[in-house]
């Protein structure tokens, strides 16, 4: 499967383009997944559940089945965060996954930047950054920058940058 990622700081509106890139790229046809990255511990249970309940006793995982979608929840208990190819790879397959955040992993990206957040841009500093999409100019940028709203031309790249290239190799 191919990985392309949205990275930048907290702030910048990477869900924001992820929300409209996503139809964006399924009217275009592809299966997309995503892989968001957390800083902080999170859950998806709610307490008195029995998936909770299930988790919170000590199970490893918990999957929750419905005619509609299931979930599985894995606890770490202890073991090393898993990497973001170790996570790609328990996904079922499709065209594209989106990675949000993972900002330092290598694979290919696009940074949300704002002069607005007050952070640095990442791509002076990172080669797998092979465009910026912001609101407003970029100094010095040397990759292709876009306009955060022109969601059809970041998914035409995108396409273009993970898609097609991935099936030409």
């Amino acid at each position: 499967m191919t990985l392309f990622g949205i990275a930048g700081w907290s702030g910048s509106g990477k869900t924001t383009l992820l929300a409209k890139l996503i139809p964006a790229l399924v009217a275009r046809g592809l299966t997309v997944s995503t892989i968001k990255h957390a800083h902080h511990g999170f859950d998806l249970d709610t307490p008195g559940k029995d998936s909770h309940t299930h988790r919170r006793a000590g199970a490893t995982e918990v999957l929750v089945s419905s005619a509609a979608r299931y979930a599985l929840i894995h606890e770490l208990r202890g073991a090393p965060e898993l990497t973001l190819e170790e996570l790609a790879a328990r996904l079922s397959p499709v065209d594209l996954v989106l990675v949000e955040g993972f900002k330092r992993s290598r694979h290919r990206k696009l940074e949300v930047w704002r002069a607005a957040v007050g952070k640095p841009p990442l791509w002076p500093d990172d080669p797998s950054v092979v465009a910026v999409a912001s609101d407003g100019a970029v100094p010095g940028c040397t990759v292709p920058v876009f306009d955060l709203d022109d969601v059809e031309a970041i998914a035409a790249f995108v396409i273009e940058q993970a898609v097609l290239r991935c099936r030409q190799s």
